[in-house]
């Protein structure tokens, strides 16, 4: 098919759809006209609208614009400052947390919230026998939030939260989503239907979800902190670069996300247009199966003997540390980045990326050496290489992998040429990640972008054994490490900021060492706007808060 002709017939009946769903661009009538809207493209859809319930930066998206959590990010940043608790008290030994919550804040049902919606949203996470807790798999509150212990309702507006040890790194992370406060009234209500029936104190409140199409939220008028001059978010699935950038072009769309590297350019010559390319907080990565994961059976975020659990999808020529170490230097990362992220990223040769708070400059990681690749792989007896199958994220475009079919096929192309024979297999996004999680891909492309601008989010999400858990697993190269998992456990236990960067950098170390991930690249977030959005502040976790945005038709 004639390309041009076929982005012609998709922008004609993209603008018919968008006619005909609740947030369109001139949908019709003098009413309609006066409505501030601001559609959004993005790349692929939400996968559940419960924020404690995801770990996918398309869900988080939509939810950061209905939920709120005790405390928020300052704008641009990862400070944090008072959102549903006007302040808080850390006792001298650092395992409690007192939070005086904010009066009058009403959920979009009209009911307001008190500490029993506190409590709830976060007992529903950790207490197995909560009423609720059957309906998630609250995957982050094991990668992150598992030294609490309990949070407890003093009076209708104090909460305590209580931890098991003391956690460096809690406070910013309770401005992540996960943290998010819930109607108890709402969820209960809806159970098992609650992730699609979203109910929060945010600035904006859910209208409608059309799967695989957009999802559109509105204004919410009793809105604490003062209604939004924004009238509505649609937020409209485009998983192809070029057509989102030509729904840009076009006026049907008024910001887009991810766009191919190689567009940028023509945003930047288009008068009506404007580009935000910013370096992100991020890393893309292939992860090996090594085929050590567990079942946390007992709940308490450790992995203890006899909880060992069979990885379906683990590789046996990745247990020898020589075959990992043969991928890492059979694959060209520089050109990668030249070639397929035009420049707008930076090799990466650690699991985060630079600037934060133990980040190793020591480490030079893996060079690209195809001559040892293949001298590595016949020590380890497969002098003729091997089959393997990598999940690859198709058309899902992300901060770390903007163009992930161009960059998984150099990557295949790389290990060709060393003997590793790569059959690639991508499915659905929300489908990806459910198996990403039960440990079924011999080898997988995925990335992560910051949370909270703390290494812990990193390294103890993404590498740490503790998350090599089958079924709701971050670690998805599954091994045990438990010298690595004792200095991660130990860094959190540390306030002072040199040790703790000490720390951490030993830590990187382990990790480059283990070799259990290929880190590909640290990349810039784009977005592209039309000049007529006004007020947009890109954060670096690249969670999208468009509730301070206008539009200027």
């Amino acid at each position: 098919m004639n390309t041009n002709r076929g982005l012609a017939a998709f922008a004609v009946v993209l603008l018919m759809s968008l006619a005909m769903c609740s947030g369109c661009i001139g949908g019709g009538d003098d009413t309609e006209e006066t409505v501030m809207r601001f559609i959004f493209a993005a790349s692929s859809d939400a996968v559940r609208l419960d924020p404690a319930d995801v770990t996918d930066g398309e869900s988080i998206q939509r939810t950061d614009n209905v939920y709120e959590g005790l405390v928020m990010y300052e704008e641009g940043s990862t400070e944090i400052k008072p959102c549903l608790a006007t302040d808080w008290t850390v006792s001298d030994d650092k395992t409690e947390i007192t939070f005086t919550l904010r009066q009058g804040v009403k959920f979009h049902n009209g009911i307001e919230m008190t500490a029993d919606d506190v409590v709830f949203s976060f007992a529903r996470q950790y207490d197995t026998t909560h009423p609720f807790n059957q309906y998630g798999e609250w995957a982050y509150w094991g990668y992150m939030f598992t030294d609490i212990m309990s949070v407890e309702k003093i009076d209708d507006y104090t909460v305590v939260m209580k931890m098991y040890t003391p956690n460096a790194s809690l406070l910013t992370s309770l401005a992540m989503f996960t943290a998010s406060i819930v109607s108890e009234d709402a969820a209960m209500e809806y159970g098992e239907d609650f992730f699609k029936n979203p109910v929060g104190t945010g600035p904006f409140t859910f209208v409608e979800w059309v799967k695989d199409d957009h999802i559109t939220l509105e204004a919410f008028d009793d809105y604490w902190g003062g209604r939004p001059v924004l009238d509505e978010i649609v937020f409209k699935v485009i998983p192809d670069t070029t057509t989102r950038l030509l729904a840009l072009q076009n006026g049907e769309i008024h910001g887009a996300e991810y766009l191919d590297p190689s567009q940028l350019s023509l945003v930047e010559a288009d008068a009506s247009l404007f580009l935000v390319s910013e370096p992100g907080m991020n890393v893309g990565y292939i992860a090996l199966n090594c085929g050590e994961g567990y079942v946390d059976a007992n709940g308490n975020g450790k992995w203890d003997e006899g909880e060992d659990a069979d990885v379906p999808g683990a590789f046996e020529p990745f247990q020898d540390i020589r075959v990992r170490q043969a991928i890492q230097h059979a694959i060209n990362k520089q050109s990668i980045v030249d070639n397929l992220y035009q420049g707008a990223a930076t090799v990466a040769v650690q699991g985060m990326p630079p600037g934060l708070l133990g980040y190793n400059y020591d480490l030079e990681g893996f060079a690209y050496n195809p001559a040892l690749s293949r001298q590595l792989l016949e020590d380890a007896g497969y002098p003729n290489g091997f089959t393997v199958t990598m999940f690859q994220m198709g058309s899902t475009s992300r901060p770390y992998f903007p163009v992930p079919q161009d960059i998984a096929q150099a990557i295949q192309s790389d290990l060709a040429a060393v003997g590793i024979t790569v059959n690639l297999f991508t499915e659905d996004w929300g489908t990806y990640l459910q198996d990403a999680e039960a440990g079924k891909a011999p080898m997988i492309m995925l990335g992560w972008s910051g949370d909270n601008g703390d290494p812990d989010n990193f390294l103890n999400v993404l590498y740490s054994q503790k998350t090599a858990t089958v079924g709701t697993a971050g670690n998805y190269g599954f091994k045990k490490n438990q010298a690595l998992q004792d200095i991660l456990d130990q860094a959190l236990l540390t306030f002072e900021e040199d040790e703790r960067d000490e720390l951490y950098q030993e830590a990187n170390r382990l990790i480059v060492e283990e070799a259990t991930h290929i880190f590909v690249a640290h990349s810039n977030q784009i977005l592209a706007f039309n000049k007529s959005v006004k007020g947009f502040v890109a954060h670096p976790t690249t969670r999208m808060f468009f509730y301070n945005i206008t539009v200027e038709e």
